[in-house]
């Protein structure tokens, strides 16, 4: 099947990946493009997979300050070597985190970061919260599973929806940005910060 080279530039503009890894693509998945994009993504995020266990020791610190200056962010975002680090997709990348610590609140990068005590007092409130329910003991267990598992999508930075494509989380953003650098990209630490708050 012959695959012309504007619908492989096309791929590749829209997924970052090489030339030979799209035309693999769109040949197995019969020219169709959606088809091609989907399956380079999975493959984006298997290989970020595999990246995470190296080191990542470069990277940006990075600045946003919310118009109007009542509100900011410092984020530490890493990836492997000083040559990624330097490049404008990279800067945009963590402006863009910078700037959904501010918009968002997280209150940490991942949930094995959350405090455990957090985790039992949030537990705590939502079990009192179906207590009189009537409710056997099991539903508002998975209930209370349910709605933690809410509280971690608001307060976790990589699983919160990515403020620039809400279909998407901050994780997924991440990972499609490392399968396109080809190198471990993390946010390492974020500091919020909002006029008149002492923390």
């Amino acid at each position: 099947m012959k695959i012309s080279s504007e619908l492989i530039r096309q791929i590749r503009e829209r997924t970052g990946a090489g030339m030979m890894d799209c035309k693999k693509a769109l040949a197995e998945c019969s020219c169709d493009p959606e088809k091609a994009v989907e399956l380079l993504r999975k493959m984006g995020v298997a290989a970020a997979a595999k990246r995470a266990a190296r080191e990542a020791s470069e990277g940006l610190v990075e600045a946003y300050v919310h118009p109007g200056g009542r509100m900011g962010a410092l984020v530490e975002v890493n990836c492997e070597t000083d040559f990624v680090a330097r490049t404008e997709a990279f800067n945009s990348l963590t402006r863009d985190i910078a700037m959904q610590v501010v918009a968002s609140e997280p209150l940490v990068v991942s949930r094995d970061e959350m405090p455990q005590e957090l985790v039992e007092k949030e537990k705590e409130i939502l079990a009192a919260q179906f207590a009189d329910s009537g409710k056997p003991g099991q539903v508002i267990e998975k209930i209370v599973e349910g709605k933690l598992e809410k509280f971690y999508k608001e307060n976790c930075l990589l699983e919160q929806p990515f403020i620039k494509d809400q279909k998407r989380s901050v994780e997924e953003v991440i990972k499609e940005a490392a399968g396109k650098f080809g190198e471990n990209v993390l946010v390492r630490r974020f500091s919020r910060f909002r006029l008149g708050q002492s923390s």
